[in-house]
């Protein structure tokens, strides 16, 4: 097993983050985000494939992992605003974004808001808004809202294995079961009624960076359509098919995965 290197920043005037760096200090920047109650581990499986040449950051956003918990700012743009002030701690003025599911809204609002520190955009299990997404209603009128601490295990395994299609290593689903079962309830509640309320499809034209867009088709949350609008709205993107693989396709196939984006880190 590979051992990672994690650590943590105050950053100045927010609050503390956890996070994981590899690869060479002049290699070229890659901020992973992961997705809702989920942490850094979230890219585990993938970072081992990356070479040196690719300084890799896999943060645990505000909320999960071990990174502080405060009482509010659970909305896209606070998460973007986090990673925006992690840049200026690391003194990155730029940096290739990539974001899984919630991750993917995140770096979404970011390149939006700050295209001149947006290398490149990667968008994985993405979507263009929730609030006409009557599964996600669904799972928050009869799951989120009502829960309580601590968060049942069964529940928790349950969230993380609708994401998938194909099985993965028992221990890393217990890996990312454990990590969601770290937030509070009322992070949970937080950080899926402010990304149920966000509408960023109107400003999806302002997305100036080059974006890859890779989904599952067996993605249960988010289905073909949501990636077609995402493509036709950001000019210049490409979308990428996995055949037989679900919402957390990075899971399932960390290894093809790995070299798809390396492949276009290093397009130019």
């Amino acid at each position: 097993m590979m051992k990672f290197n994690i650590k943590s920043i105050q950053l100045p005037h927010r609050l503390k983050l956890e996070y994981v760096e590899q690869g060479d200090r002049n290699g070229v920047p890659v901020i992973f985000l992961h997705g809702i109650t989920d942490s850094w581990r979230s890219f585990e499986l993938v970072l081992p494939h990356l070479p040196k040449s690719v300084r890799a950051f896999a943060l645990s956003q505000r909320g999960h992992g071990e990174s502080e918990r405060p009482p509010s700012g659970y909305r896209p743009r606070d998460f973007a605003d986090d990673v925006a002030a992690f840049m200026d701690a690391l003194e990155l003025p730029r940096a290739i974004i990539v974001g899984h599911s919630m991750g993917s809204y995140v770096a979404q609002c970011f390149a939006i808001n700050y295209p001149e520190r947006t290398q490149k955009l990667v968008l994985v299990g993405s979507f263009t808004t929730l609030r006409s997404n009557s599964g996600m209603q669904e799972f928050w009128d009869t799951g989120i809202s009502k829960l309580e601490d601590p968060i049942d295990s069964n529940f928790a395994l349950e969230f993380q294995k609708s994401t998938l299609a194909q099985p993965i290593p028992e221990g890393y689903l217990e890996t990312v079961v454990r990590e969601s079962m770290k937030l509070p309830a009322r992070v949970w509640r937080a950080a899926f009624q402010d990304l149920m309320e966000a509408n960023l499809f109107n400003a999806l034209d302002k997305i100036t960076a080059p974006t890859l867009i890779i989904w599952g088709d067996q993605d249960t949350y988010f289905l073909h359509e949501e990636q077609d609008a995402l493509a036709a709205k950001i000019a210049g993107s490409k979308l990428v098919v996995y055949n037989g693989t679900g919402h957390a396709l990075h899971w399932e196939e960390p290894q093809r995965f790995a070299a798809d984006l390396l492949a276009f880190i290093e397009k130019h």
